[in-house]
C-alpha cells in the first residue's frame, strides 16, 4: 500500500506531453553529436556519449513494453534490457535515429493507454512494483538525467522545474526512510524544505543543485556533505516487490 496518490486523467496527460518536451531536447541534442563525438566520454565514469545513447533508447524500449504489459497486450515481445551497453561502433546518425524511434513508440504507447490501464502494476527489472502511470516519471527522469551525461551543453540549471520539485520530492522520501544523515534539505528557489534525520546538518541550495548533487551528478553543496546512496531509488512509500515464483 501506498500514500503516493494516483494522477487524474489531465495530470497522466500533461505529464505525457512533459516527457514529448524532454525527448524532443534530447534528440535535437542527439542529431548535434558527430560521429567522433559519439565515441568521446560522456559524463559517466567510462560510458562514451554513443553508449548513453543505446542505453537511452534500450530504456524506451523498456518503458513502452511496462505499458504494452500494463493495458494486456497478448504478445509484448522480449522484454528489453538495460543494462550498461558494450561499446559501440555505430554511426552517429544511426544512434541519434534509435533514440528518436525509441522514444516515439513509447509516446504512443503512452498516448493509447486506456484510462483504467495506468493503475496497473507493473514490475521494474530491479523487481520493485508500480502503478503503469509511474513509468511516465522514470522515463522523465531517464531523459533528465542522462541528457546531462551526454556532456554537450545541457546542465542541471536546465532541468524543467516540475521536474525538479518532483524528483526531490521522490528522493528525499525514500532517503528519510534509509536516514540519510541530513537534518533538512531546503530548495531555497522552489520555496520547498524537507525534514530528514533530527540532529543532521542542513543543507540549502537552489533546487537543481541539490538534485544534481543527490543524482551523483554535480559536487554537494557542501564538501562535508554525507555521500548520498547509488541513485535512483525506488520509491518510499511503495507498492511492494514482485513475488518470487
Amino acid at each position: 500500500m501506498t500514500t503516493k496518490p494516483q494522477p487524474n486523467e489531465k495530470a497522466v496527460g500533461d505529464l505525457i506531453e512533459e516527457v514529448g518536451r524532454s525527448s524532443a531536447r534530447l534528440v535535437k541534442a542527439a542529431t548535434t553529436l558527430t560521429d567522433n563525438q559519439v565515441r568521446a566520454p560522456s559524463a559517466l565514469p567510462a560510458w562514451t556519449r554513443g553508449q548513453v545513447l543505446v542505453h537511452l533508447a534500450r530504456s524506451a524500449d523498456a518503458y513502452t513494453w511496462l505499458l504494452r504489459s500494463a493495458r494486456g497486450c497478448p504478445h509484448p515481445g522480449s522484454r528489453p534490457t538495460t543494462a550498461p551497453p558494450p561499446g559501440t561502433t555505430k554511426r552517429a546518425a544511426a544512434l541519434a535515429a534509435d533514440v528518436r524511434l525509441s522514444l516515439e513508440r513509447f509516446a504512443e504507447e503512452a498516448r493509447a493507454m486506456p484510462a483504467d490501464a495506468w493503475s496497473r502494476l507493473v514490475t521494474a527489472l530491479a523487481g520493485w512494483r508500480h502503478p503503469a502511470w509511474f513509468t511516465l516519471w522514470r522515463c522523465l527522469r531517464e531523459l533528465e538525467t542522462h541528457h546531462v551525461d551526454l556532456y554537450c551543453g545541457y546542465h542541471t540549471s536546465d532541468w524543467p522545474v516540475s521536474y525538479v520539485a518532483w524528483a526531490l520530492d521522490d528522493t528525499l522520501a525514500t532517503l528519510k526512510e534509509q536516514h540519510l544523515p541530513i537534518g533538512s534539505a531546503e530548495a531555497v528557489d522552489l520555496g520547498r524544505s524537507w525534514k530528514l534525520t533530527p540532529g543532521g546538518p542542513t543543507v540549502a541550495a537552489a533546487g537543481h543543485v541539490l538534485l544534481g548533487w543527490l543524482a551523483g551528478r554535480t559536487p554537494g553543496p557542501d564538501e562535508n556533505l554525507p555521500l548520498p546512496p547509488p541513485w535512483p531509488q525506488p520509491p518510499t512509500p511503495g507498492w511492494g516487490r514482485a513475488r518470487r515464483p
